[in-house]
């Protein structure tokens, strides 16, 4: 054992530990191992551990490093969780498996495109800024039911389910209840929330996917 491996089953248990606690089954909630700015020789004793699910900011640093990983472990799936610019998007879906920034039209269509083109489908969650914070990507609270709408009906994608990444100086417990209650009215079954700081709070308010990276890696 590593001393990353051994972190990173140290997480598996503390995620599993709070999704029962609040009466979840741990399977539920999937561990996205967020690997960005970390090369080949610190991901890989982490897939030699047995994780397959991880998460990269930004698709050029993706395909530098995963095709390769993938020929090795071919069960590998990848997600994008950092912004997705329309230049990209051919890229971005031939690679990822999902995609959990869709926070615009433009991006939306780009995506449908694409996903017609290369005949292949996505995971995709919406992202949501549910502080209304102006620096920040994702579609607004209020306009999020008018997208989601949008998306399925006048661009045929299927949305899994919602992401958020709360204000860094507030109780994110109140973002991620927020965000399972949105997805619920909304009828969608799947919540990408909660962080290396976090992800225990978010499993409690029904996370299925949790992005946790310097917890594992360590600091970038």
């Amino acid at each position: 054992m590593t001393v990353v491996t051994d972190t990173l089953a140290d997480i598996e248990t503390r995620l599993a530990a709070a999704a029962r606690a609040a009466g979840r089954d741990p399977a539920a909630v999937n561990l996205i191992a967020v690997s960005k700015t970390f090369g080949s020789e610190h991901i890989l004793p982490v897939l030699e551990a047995g994780q397959r699910m991880f998460g990269e900011n930004r698709v050029q640093e993706a395909k530098a490093k995963w095709p390769e990983l993938r020929a090795h472990y071919p069960d590998i799936e990848l997600h994008l969780i950092g912004p997705l610019q329309s230049n990209k998007t051919r890229e971005a879906v031939a690679l990822f498996d999902a995609i959990h920034t869709v926070d615009r039209p433009k991006i939306a269509r780009a995506i449908a495109e694409e996903q017609a083109r290369q005949e292949k489908r996505l995971k995709l969650f919406v992202e949501v800024n549910t502080g209304e914070e102006p620096q920040k990507a994702g579609i607004m609270p209020k306009e999020t039911a008018a997208f989601v709408a949008h998306c399925r009906d006048d661009l045929g994608l299927e949305i899994a389910g919602l992401m958020c990444i709360p204000p860094v100086e507030e109780e994110p417990a109140v973002h991620f209840a927020f965000l399972a209650k949105l997805a619920r009215d909304l009828g969608l079954p799947e919540l990408s929330m909660g962080m290396s700081s976090d992800f225990e709070t978010a499993a409690s308010f029904g996370a299925t996917h949790v992005r946790v990276g310097s917890a594992i890696f360590g600091a970038r």
